[in-house]
């Protein structure tokens, strides 16, 4: 079952952003407390959005974190999905399948022509799963992040 995440759901998404974090060797990188992902969801301003996987049993399976975009060449917003984490003893139930289905069925259902994400270059299950449901991934484009040091001293 997939549905919209709601403010309880704060601290087990939260749980599963440092899963995700672990499985990419990049723990020591999270920041972000269960308050800023409830501002970041729940907020005045809610900025992102996400939705949870759950079992038959009703066990938190996993979940999809994600924003609005936006294309110039297209005159229409997409979804960005910065993250889809399914917990890896309940892999290959089709959670993940179901959670990308939901946000595309989002983008039909409100005219947005555009479903991204990034994955890791290493991440070969990943990358395998994505390709099996027609993703292509866009090898022309290189991602550039200001983060830090660098954004503070170009930002001031």
């Amino acid at each position: 079952m997939i549905r919209t995440a709601v403010p309880d759901d704060v601290p087990v998404i939260h749980e599963m952003v440092r899963e995700l974090a672990e499985y990419e060797k990049a723990l020591h990188e999270v920041r972000a407390s269960e308050e800023h992902l409830r501002e970041a969801l729940f907020g005045e301003r809610p900025a992102a959005f996400a939705h949870i996987a759950e079992t038959d049993a009703g066990e938190v399976a996993g979940f999809a974190l994600w924003f609005l975009n936006f294309s110039t060449w297209r005159g229409v917003h997409g979804i960005y999905l910065e993250d889809l984490y399914v917990r890896p003893q309940l892999r290959g139930g089709g959670h993940g399948k179901a959670l990308l289905t939901e946000l595309a069925r989002i983008c039909v259902a409100r005219g947005y022509e555009r479903l991204e994400w990034s994955v890791l270059d290493w991440n070969a299950p990943s990358i395998s799963f994505y390709e099996s449901l027609g993703a292509k991934p866009q090898d022309e484009w290189t991602v550039y992040r200001l983060t830090d040091g660098a954004l503070a001293s170009l930002g001031s």
